[in-house]
């Protein structure tokens, strides 16, 4: 029971903290406790979500994706000139859009795996680069979406469970459960935990990153269509606070940038409790510079004890030499 306990504490913690900033957002809410709430409340989450989502498994794999808002940019922006049309066009467009998270995760992969780039220096360059193309593509706001499908996708079922709450659940889930069964999965935990006796048990741990960084590209993907559905259009600069915000959400969902450990849990948890904040900030008449700060101080604290504990433990501190 302790052991249960203890490894699943930073979930709770998470659970705990989303549950309380839940209860003052819906306390300081303007208009209360109602569908209407509910439902605007998980959409503006579920794109940080699935940003955080993304995040998860490059920091499992004890890496960072600095491109995921490049990668969000750039889907959304395809989103917008190819999701729109018949339903085979729609259909088309979707997993175009996908597809092309899903390579500039590859990429991320090849280059930190391949290359022997660090993965912070690696995505930082290669987010730079999707920023671009994603201003070639959309210069200006504009574009289309689907209406029909955009409607679907931010509906809410029954008044009391959002599609994007249970779309979340559903993707969460089977991303998880492909990982945690086979040794691609082992090879994540591994990678972030102890490379070097991964390697010498046979380990494929750098097929295993590369896999990390393909989910965190298109779990980015999926970010970025959302943000389409939302907003029924495309912007090459909206992906720009979903870099920080996805690392800044799974630490409060009480994922350690350590990695080799965790739950995809904790970036679910994490994202909302941040958007709620950010509410709750708004509606409490903070100023507007409050929520970077809290971010910010949130990340350093973060860092800071993610290099306290390397410090405490020179094996682990060789592994990255």
């Amino acid at each position: 029971m302790k052991i249960l306990t203890s490894r699943h504490m930073p979930v709770l913690l998470g659970a705990a903290v989303f549950i309380i900033v839940l209860a003052a957002y819906l306390a300081v809410h303007p208009r209360g406790i109602s569908s209407f709430v509910i439902q605007s409340y998980a959409n503006s989450a579920a794109p940080l979500a699935l940003a955080a989502l993304a995040q998860t498994f490059p920091v499992l794999t004890g890496g960072l994706d600095l491109s995921v808002g490049g990668m969000v940019a750039l889907t959304n922006a395809l989103a917008s000139e190819l999701v729109q049309g018949s339903p085979v066009e729609i259909a088309f467009g979707v997993l175009t859009v996908l597809a092309a998270g899903a390579l500039c995760g590859a990429l991320n992969g090849a280059l930190i795996v391949y290359g022997r780039l660090q993965p912070i220096i690696g995505t930082l360059a290669t987010g730079a680069v999707f920023s671009g193309l994603a201003l070639f593509i959309r210069p200006f706001p504009g574009g289309d979406v689907d209406t029909g499908l955009a409607y679907a996708m931010t509906a809410i079922l029954f008044g009391v469970l959002p599609v994007s709450t249970l779309l979340i659940a559903i993707i969460a889930s089977c991303t998880w459960a492909a990982i945690s069964r086979a040794s691609l999965g082992r090879g994540i935990f591994a990678a972030g935990s102890a490379p070097q006796a991964a390697r010498l048990s046979g380990l494929r741990i750098e097929r295993s990153i590369i896999a990390a960084y393909v989910l965190s590209g298109l779990l980015s993907a999926l970010a970025g269509l959302y943000l389409g559905f939302q907003t029924l259009s495309g912007d090459a600069t909206i992906g720009v606070p979903y870099t920080i915000n996805s690392i800044a959400a799974i630490v409060i969902g009480g994922l350690s940038l350590r990695g080799g450990a965790g739950s995809p849990l904790s970036a679910i948890f994490g994202a909302h409790a941040l958007r709620a904040i950010s509410a709750v900030l708004l509606f409490t008449g903070a100023p507007p510079l409050a929520q970077p700060l809290f971010e910010g101080m949130v990340l350093i604290t973060a860092v800071a004890a993610a290099s306290l504990t390397l410090v405490r433990d020179p094996n682990r501190l060789k592994a990255f030499q």
